[in-house]
């Protein structure tokens, strides 16, 4: 018995140690070159020790084989000898990729042949920083913050330089910022934020976000701050209409528009890594969908372009948000007066019509319908489908998992088996949403999916996604 503890702990410490080398490397590639290291699909860039360690578990996990930090260790010191253009690189792919290669040579030979495409010097993803403006700064606008403020790297790429808001009282800053620095759901900022009151600014991290009062769009000068061809985000969901939204265009300093909310009437609501063809140079007022529509529609799509999809009804608990009420009281809308806390409530979700506003070919197909749980955060999207042909469940899982690591919407869609996770489990999920596996049931051409989303978090990321795009930030993701 002491030997195998002894073993146990000597394994664990040599994980420590590896993942300990990993650090520095990962930080130093992001900071200088504009590389972010992933192991499937996980970030890397600021990870504490323990991060990248349950990285690598989770890898072994959907992988269903060994994947070791000894392992890509060597990988991630073979990128540091190479000149790379900015990039996301999987080293859990290069890892698994080099062990299972038939040719014989050494891992810098095949990282460099496998990153041949980028091995072409480090250069600046963009000319100019682009300039992002947040048009409200309640839940959805303080995830974007930390999000673009984590995203910020070498100060090459995206800039967040303000927040629009109203002000609510005379140490209006301070309070602001205290929401910023601490989250009762996804816990406090990473990081340390200051206030400078002379220039009314909070300061997250080195980056310097202006608070701006104004009560109308159009009335905000952005160049008089040193704001130009601004992404301004609109998280009020006030307008939600192409006239509405087009008084921020009017203000000095916006360029394009950006709604996090399902767009009403042309303006096309896009979900990132599904139809983001539709984010062109001539559209300046885009819609972000919302976390339910972000959540399903790459579920459906994959689902739909590999056994197709002749209709299905979509069912969501969704957590309880801030439009309803927390006790019993007066509220325009059914049900919703009352209590948030204490009642299911049964409510209308659009998000089945919003489907054939991305996925053209499922319209008519799907029905929806909402309920509000008492949780503050992570929603569950239930997607009952008729197929167009038989599968079985081992089928359809096999088929999600080889989507969710090796495929255009592997950021979209995660995998996961545990008979043991609850909700609670996704605060935090970067991912569009998350397939529950074990959950999963077949029956001939019928189908049952769970999908869990984190409705705040994993939808600003998706919104963060639509972001780059806009910006020309893409990214290219290796190996392929």
């Amino acid at each position: 018995m002491i030997n195998k503890q002894e073993t146990h702990l000597k394994e664990w410490q040599g994980q420590e140690e590896a993942a300990e080398q990993m650090l520095p490397l990962v930080g130093q590639l992001y900071r200088e070159r504009n590389i972010v290291s992933t192991v499937y699909g996980r970030s890397l860039v600021h990870s504490t020790t323990i991060d990248i360690l349950k990285a690598h578990r989770f890898a072994r996990l959907i992988l269903e084989e060994e994947l070791s930090i000894h392992k890509t260790l060597p990988v991630i010191e073979a990128l540091s000898q190479l000149d790379l253009a900015p990039a996301r690189i999987d080293i859990g792919k290069l890892a698994v990729g080099f062990a299972k290669q038939q040719t014989v040579g050494s891992l810098s030979e095949y990282v460099s042949h496998e990153l041949a495409s980028i091995n072409t010097g480090r250069r600046n993803v963009l000319d100019e920083p682009q300039d992002i403006v947040l048009y409200g700064f309640g839940r959805i606008g303080r995830l974007l913050a930390r999000l673009l403020i984590e995203k910020s790297g070498s100060g090459e790429k995206l800039r967040l330089r303000a927040a629009v808001v109203r002000k609510g009282s005379p140490d209006d800053l301070i309070k602001r910022a205290s929401l910023l620095r601490r989250d009762s759901v996804h816990g406090h900022f990473n990081g340390i934020i200051t206030v400078d009151e002379e220039e009314n600014a909070i300061i997250a991290n080195g980056n310097m976000i202006r608070i701006i009062y104004a009560d109308a769009p159009e009335s905000v000068d952005y160049t008089s701050y040193g704001i130009n061809n601004a992404i301004l985000i609109d998280n009020t969901g006030k307008w939600r209409d192409r006239e509405g939204l087009s008084r921020h265009l009017q203000a000095k300093g916006v360029a394009k528009v950006l709604l996090t909310a399902p767009g009403k009437g042309d303006i096309p609501n896009v979900v990132a890594g599904v139809n983001h063809e539709l984010i062109t140079g001539a559209e300046q007022i885009l819609s972000a969908a919302s976390c339910t529509t972000n959540a399903i529609v790459p579920v459906l799509k994959a689902v739909h372009d590999r056994f197709g999809i002749l209709n299905g009804h979509v069912e969501t608990c969704h957590s309880y948000t801030n439009d309803q009420n927390l006790i019993d009281n007066y509220h325009k809308g059914a049900r919703r007066g009352r209590s948030a806390v204490l009642n299911m409530v049964i409510t209308e979700t659009g998000a089945a019509k919003a489907v054939a506003k991305v996925i053209p070919e499922l319209g008519g197909r799907l029905t929806g319908n909402a309920i509000r749980v008492p949780t503050p955060n992570v929603s569950l999207a239930i997607l009952n489908l008729e197929l167009g042909q038989e599968t079985s469940v081992s089928e359809l899982n096999r088929f999600i998992r080889d989507t969710a690591l090796n495929s255009p919407l592997q950021n979209q869609i995660d995998y996961i088996i545990s008979p043991e996770v609850v909700s609670s489990d996704f605060v935090g999920s970067r991912h569009a949403g998350v397939v529950d596996s074990l959950a999963t049931i077949v029956q001939g051409n019928r189908c049952v999916l769970y999908v869990w989303y984190d409705n705040e978090f994993g939808y600003s990321c998706q919104v963060v996604r639509m972001i780059q795009k806009m910006a020309g930030l893409e990214l290219p993701s290796l190996p392929n």
